[in-house]
């Protein structure tokens, strides 16, 4: 029962990178505005045009993250706690980014905002960094392990500031990048999707160096090599990632938008699944005693209460696939209304 919870989790946690990391993907592109004129309007239809593009999956995106909160805080209540201790810089810092990323394309539609659309561009590219950086820090923490104490608390947040944990945090923010500007490939105008891959295939390469980079930190970290359980099915993840990185990059050369949106999805997904699974069957690996470490088992809610769950779970999870599944349908195809190459 706990490792089904367990995998939902990292399902529910998987699907909301996928699909928030291409909304904060676009967000981090708004960095990219045009040369304007003096009065802004080409930079303005520029961002216009980005945004329109993930603008219906927006918020519908979010939910994930909601399901699985809901799931950290019913199924794995003891995890929650320590989640939210050992790690509230980078979780709030998480947070804050997803606030300033719904804020700021919220608030740069209204009318009165129009002479202040600029600076609501910069607020979502910040909010779209917070974003990736503080997720992608909270699994390079979750990997490295964290000073948890024989009492049953993690002290002190400096196992949040280390070379691995920064690198972990820019590494998903490089696959954020990339997952952003792949899915404009499918959305926007047929005029505008070759640049934009031109510049998604430009960005692959520094995700892949921000990977390596990573990769490389946790094999000279005594922290990461002591925490993980299970090197051969990390490395073998993370030859995954790999692999569907240069599959994307590929696939854009090949004009095929389809397969390479689905192989950085992959990318995205793939850290979090190489996290559980080179953890299991611990969830928080104690770095200062290791009797201390919290095991799935321990982490979670009795049988009761995972039963009861699962009784609410069931008409939730197929109620969210549905809905993912109509609104891309229903907002399928490029924004001017042409159907994109996705095979």
């Amino acid at each position: 029962m706990e490792l089904a919870w367990y995998a939902l989790l990292g399902l529910f946690f998987a699907t909301y990178l996928v699909l928030g990391g291409y909304d904060y993907g676009v967000g981090l592109l708004l960095a990219r505005r045009p040369a304007p004129p003096d009065d802004g309007r080409a930079a303005d239809a520029s961002s216009r045009a980005v945004l329109n593009a993930v603008g219906p999956f927006f918020l519908g995106n979010e939910v994930w993250l909601v399901a699985a909160v809901g799931i950290l805080f019913g199924a794995f209540p003891i995890l929650e706690g320590e989640l939210l201790s050992g790690f509230y810089p980078v979780v709030l810092g998480a947070l804050a980014g997803v606030v300033l990323v719904t804020a700021g394309v919220q608030l740069r539609s209204r009318p009165h905002a129009q002479a202040a659309r600029a600076g609501w561009d910069r607020v979502v590219v910040a909010g779209s960094a917070l974003a990736a950086l503080g997720w992608g820090a909270l699994l390079g923490g979750l990997l490295q392990g964290v000073p948890r104490t024989a009492s049953g608390h993690v002290t002190g947040v400096g196992h949040v500031l280390t070379p691995f944990v920064a690198a972990a945090g820019l590494a998903v923010l490089a696959l954020v990048a990339v997952q952003g500007a792949t899915f404009l490939t499918l959305r926007l105008p047929a005029a505008d999707a070759p640049a934009v891959g031109r510049l998604a295939r430009r960005l692959i390469p520094v995700a892949l160096a921000a990977v390596g980079t990573a990769a490389v930190l946790g094999l000279l970290s005594d922290r990461v090599r002591a925490a993980v359980a299970r090197p051969a099915v990390a490395v073998l993840l993370l030859v995954a990632l790999v692999a569907a990185l240069l599959v994307a990059r590929a696939a854009l050369g090949r004009g095929r938008a389809g397969v390479a949106f689905a192989a950085t999805s992959a990318a995205l997904a793939l850290p979090v699944a190489l996290v559980g699974a080179a953890l299991w069957p611990r969830v928080l690996v104690s770095t200062v005693d290791p009797a201390a470490s919290l095991t799935v088992a321990d982490a979670a809610a009795s049988g009761p209460t995972l039963s009861l769950l699962g009784w609410l779970a069931l008409p939730l999870v197929p109620a969210l696939l549905g809905f993912q599944a109509m609104c891309w349908w229903v907002f399928r195809g490029r924004t001017d209304g042409r159907a994109p190459v996705y095979w």
